[in-house]
């Protein structure tokens, strides 16, 4: 699924700096344009309702003990497809969010633009 990246606007919600940047240095460099990173659940919900719409993102569960899915439940509001990014077990994502992709932590920078690729072809 060569260059399904290029040119797509990718929200990145993540609130530990340094994976925040590799995130975005990554999906940069597979074409995307990043929105953000946002480091926090207000941060990202401001983003999103600043008119800009993301055609995917990548979600952490947790900013600094809380939850991301409030800004979840909104991209799906929106039909934007995103995926998690998590510490968590897949387990404790509350059931609404099962068809939701999770890549747990650590990942490889290539799983996550797969799992966007993927994400992306559908729609």
């Amino acid at each position: 699924m060569p260059d399904l990246l290029r040119g797509r606007t990718v929200l990145v919600v993540e609130d530990e700096y340094y994976l925040a940047d590799d995130l975005r240095r990554g999906l940069e460099a597979a074409g995307a344009v990043v929105l953000g990173p946002a480091a926090s659940l207000a941060d990202g919900l401001r983003l999103i309702g600043d008119g800009r719409s993301p055609d995917l993102a990548v979600l952490d569960v947790n900013l600094r003990d809380v939850t991301v899915y409030e800004l979840a439940e909104a991209l799906m509001a929106r039909g934007i497809p995103f995926v998690f990014a998590t510490g968590y077990d897949a387990a404790r994502i509350p059931e609404r969010f099962e068809a939701v992709p999770k890549l747990l932590k650590p990942f490889e920078m290539g799983a996550l633009t797969a799992a966007l690729e993927a994400l992306a072809a559908r729609g």
